[in-house]
């Protein structure tokens, strides 16, 4: 009788695999090229497996039904397919292709600290115009150098490759640069090198020269005093010089 029971059971067992189906395929991105690692997941039957180094899934013991895919993967858009293990069918192929995901940030506004009318610190503007009367195309600290409290340098005497600026006695270490409201300033020595922007006034719009401390909050170069450089605004007109 036990065995006729264990045989009984065998069968049955044996019945219920059986009817248990495969579901197995590759996932690849638009060029047909595999995703290693891809999360593939069974919604009804709350399993899944990560495909191998071939981008290849499988998917055992899933019994005839319908069922819901769903494929994740880094950088790719999630899908989610329909697909069913039908009775008597051992395997089922499903291959799925992904598309890169474009992910949209918000937008990061860049802004420097200037002193307005009501700012008590002693300050210098600019404009376009004034700027343009007086480039020679020389480096910037010697368009300044007609600003009040200012002595500049140049060791070509010309005013144009290694030049400085000094601002109430204070050396260039010790004056903070912004263009854009970016500091221009050596991480190390605080010093800014204006060999590398030859003719910089030509694309500035406006310059304003903060004397002493200032509203600059940038480094430790802000307390002698600060120049902020914004560059010309970009124009969408064809035009020409």
């Amino acid at each position: 009788m036990y065995k006729w029971t264990l045989a009984l059971a065998f069968v049955g067992w044996s019945a219920a695999l059986s009817a248990q189906g495969v579901l197995t395929g590759q996932v690849t991105d638009r060029a047909g090229e595999p995703l290693v690692g891809a999360n593939v997941w069974v919604v009804e039957a709350k399993t899944g497996n990560p495909t191998n180094q071939n981008g290849v899934y499988q998917i055992d013991g899933l019994p005839p039904g319908a069922y819901t895919v769903r494929v994740s993967y880094v950088g790719y858009e999630r899908v989610l397919r329909k697909t069913s293990i039908r009775e008597g069918t051992s395997k089922t192929i499903l291959h799925i292709q992904l598309e890169e995901e474009i992910v949209a940030f918000e937008e990061l506004v860049v802004s420097a600290t200037r002193a307005g009318r009501k700012t008590p610190f002693t300050y210098v503007d600019l404009g376009r115009e004034e700027l343009e009367e007086n480039n020679l195309g020389q480096d910037v600290p010697f368009q300044l150098q007609w600003t009040p409290s200012t002595v500049v340098t140049s060791d070509a005497g010309t005013g144009i490759g290694y030049t400085g600026i000094w601002i109430r006695g204070t050396d260039p270490s010790r004056i903070n640069v912004t263009i854009n409201g970016i500091p221009l300033n050596d991480a190390e020595s605080q010093q800014v090198f204006w060999v590398d922007l030859p003719d910089f006034l030509s694309s500035t719009e406006d310059v304003q020269i903060q004397r002493g401390v200032g509203t600059s909050t940038n480094g430790a170069g802000a307390f002698g005093a600060t120049v902020n450089l914004n560059t010309v605004k970009f124009n969408p007109e064809p035009y020409a010089t």
